[in-house]
């Protein structure tokens, strides 16, 4: 069997002409004046965003763009209100690129236009790292799905989705599941369990990524005080969110690299769409770090983990952090980061609460001989639909007698 691997693929253009750079403009001005409408009129179906976009000088494929993409912040998002930085979206129809070895820069893309005749050629600047993915795209041995145009002060972005086959991980028998817990103290946990016991953990602390989000939120609350340039802001967010990308993309590495450590493993992980009414998609900045971190760095451990051949596999998050691992009695949280089990027949008394939170989520893993597939690909919106693993893990109690205590993980 195979998977659907999805990836995105992102190129600087070269610095156009005062002519296309006009032009440029006009199309972001057009499509987030048409979004804005749409939004702000209620448009939660394909026809009526059509009402509202029918009038607007963009190309079909933005139209249509929109036409899927408005109705999702609603429905899929929950969206309260809109980013005022929205890229300009085009459907994949509207996708061409062309390439000779012979130019400074090799690859060019079409830009589409409203109008017979008015799309223009734009040289690319690729990211070197992903070059054998746009040879691909020459060759039409990867899928292009939508692509979408940004603006970065004195610079033009393009985000090309991709996607392409790769084999489909099965689940082995007797596998070793790997649980990873996200949360604020320490941003991932993980935590492998054999033979019902929490085996060599991992911390990856989660200080410098909150620390920027706080950082982020003060620094861009002061500078719109102050009402400083629309430049000066929109460089201090890319800034702090380039570093927090850093950041996902290291834990989401290291995520991978731990469970391969290990016999036959299968990564598990909490379903999002349990939480999905706890994540504001609809604020440009949220300032919960758990709730930005969630999506993103999920996407990106399931991402890399079949890549690995590893599968990857969603439980019922419920009650993860406020029951033991060993005998699920629901037990107390004393502090952030230490659990106590109240169930005096236990072996467990104090334990360090990140991991244990892994290790339930580790120990959800098949209970009753189901499990849930690989997340759909695809689409770029949390996952939805999913029937329920567990209400909590039936397991018995393990006999290991050490602990992993707080002060065992304490820097």
């Amino acid at each position: 069997m195979t998977a659907t691997a999805t990836k995105t693929l992102e190129a600087t253009l070269a610095p156009p002409t005062a002519h296309k750079e006009h032009r440029l403009q006009r199309t972001m001005a057009a499509y987030r004046r048409a979004l804005a409408e749409s939004f702000e009129r209620g448009a939660d179906t394909q026809s009526a965003v059509n009402d509202v976009v029918t009038g607007y000088t963009l190309t079909s494929y933005a139209k249509d763009a929109l036409k899927n993409y408005v109705p999702q912040l609603r429905d899929t998002y929950n969206a309260s209100e809109l980013d005022d930085d929205h890229p300009v979206r085009f459907t994949n129809r509207g996708w061409r690129l062309d390439h000779s070895e012979e130019r400074t820069h090799e690859f060019c893309w079409r830009v589409p236009q409203a109008g017979r005749g008015n799309a223009f050629w734009i040289p690319l600047c690729i990211n070197p790292a992903q070059r054998e993915l746009w040879t691909d795209l020459l060759d039409g041995d990867v899928t292009v799905g939508e692509f979408r145009l940004q603006e970065h002060r004195t610079t033009w972005v393009l985000h090309v989705t991709v996607e392409y086959e790769v084999a489909e991980p099965e689940e082995p028998d007797d596998p070793t599941p790997v649980g990873f817990d996200i949360g604020e103290s320490k941003l991932l946990t993980g935590c492998a369990c054999q033979d019902n016991t929490p085996t060599n953990p991992m911390l990856f602390d989660g200080g410098r990524a909150r620390h920027l989000r706080k950082e982020m939120f003060t620094t861009l609350r002061r500078l719109q005080e102050r009402d400083a340039a629309e430049w000066r802001i929109d460089e201090r967010f890319d800034h702090h969110q380039n570093a927090l990308t850093d950041i996902v993309e290291k834990a989401s590495r290291e995520a991978v690299e731990y469970a391969q450590q290990f016999e036959k493993p299968v990564i598990v992980l909490e379903d999002l769409s349990y939480i999905r009414e706890h994540l504001d998609y609809g604020k440009w900045m949220n300032r919960s770090l758990h709730n930005w971190a969630f999506a993103r760095l999920t996407g990106r451990i399931e991402d890399k983990a079949l890549e690995a051949g590893i599968p990857v596999r969603f439980v019922n998050p419920a009650y993860t952090s406020q029951t033991c691992h060993a005998c699920g009695h629901p037990g107390s949280r004393s502090s952030q980061a230490q659990f106590r089990c109240t169930n005096d027949e236990c072996w467990v008394t104090e334990y360090q609460a990140d991991i244990n939170a892994a290790g339930n989520i580790a120990g959800r893993l098949n209970p009753w001989g189901e499990s849930l597939s690989l997340k759909p690909t695809g689409d770029d919106s949390p996952r939805d639909g999913s029937a329920c693993d567990s209400t909590a893990g039936h397991r018995t109690p393990s006999p290991k007698p050490g602990q992993t205590t707080l002060a065992a993980f304490q820097s």
